[in-house]
């Protein structure tokens, strides 16, 4: 089959049209962003990307490779694992992910009662974060979701930090203390930070430690959008 001739083969110099050469087709930027938290095993990546077959990540996998965008490595020790991270100029593309997503939010076809994997909640919690409101104190709160489209999904760990400057969410869970843990569904607490639903009327969101530290982390990264619009189950 013929490779897709580029934009700038039709003699096109935008950048804009350059970058749509280098992540333009169909699953590139979705395999990209779920890179954007840290490294990932092919195996991971075709896990929380539902639909994806593995021929079609292979080639999406080796044409970030050739366009400089993520690299395979092999970690240390025993087993020979490899995994593909986003080079450092990949780890850009947060931003024109965190663009997409502030752009498109709008759109009355956004399909809010379809799921999310843990990394794009977080990815989207992220694209709305603003400072704490409340307190001038570095918080940090555990955020434990699990898979929501998935029966035996491992729950993934992220820690929030919160303070008057910014609010961070982070997949490493690091070892500094933390004040309150949330352990959720990626339903439930998509409905929280996207749909607005109270935390109150979300009973399987369970919550230790500081409840208002877990509440004003809503505040710093949620999109509030009306459940009256959203068809996002309570």
């Amino acid at each position: 089959m013929a490779s897709r001739r580029s934009y700038g083969s039709y003699n096109d110099g935008c950048a804009a049209a350059h970058a749509l050469d280098l992540i333009g087709e169909r699953w590139t930027m979705i395999v990209v962003r779920e890179l954007l938290l840290g490294p990932k095993r092919f195996s991971d990546i075709q896990r929380d990307v539902l639909g994806i077959g593995p021929g079609v990540l292979t080639q999406r996998l080796h044409d970030l490779e050739a366009g400089g965008i993520a690299q395979r490595r092999r970690l240390p020790g025993p087993g020979r694992i490899d995994v593909y991270e986003l080079t450092d100029w990949g780890y850009g593309l947060e931003a024109v992910n965190t663009a997409l997503s502030l752009w498109a939010v709008t759109s009355p076809a956004l399909p809010l009662e379809a799921d999310m994997s843990p990394d794009t909640v977080v990815l989207a919690m992220r694209a709305h974060a603003r400072p704490a409101s409340r307190g001038p104190d570095e918080r940090r709160v555990e955020l434990v979701l699990t898979d929501s489209r998935r029966r035996d999904g491992q729950p993934a760990t992220y820690v929030a930090t919160m303070s008057a400057e910014a609010t961070t969410i982070d997949r490493s869970p690091g070892t500094r203390p933390t004040v309150a843990q949330v352990c959720a569904t990626t339903r439930d607490w998509k409905a929280c930070v996207i749909a607005g639903v109270p935390l109150e009327q979300l009973p399987d969101v369970r919550v230790s430690g500081s409840r208002d530290a877990v509440r004003d982390l809503i505040d710093a990264t949620s999109l509030s959008i009306s459940t009256s619009a959203s068809g996002v189950p309570g």
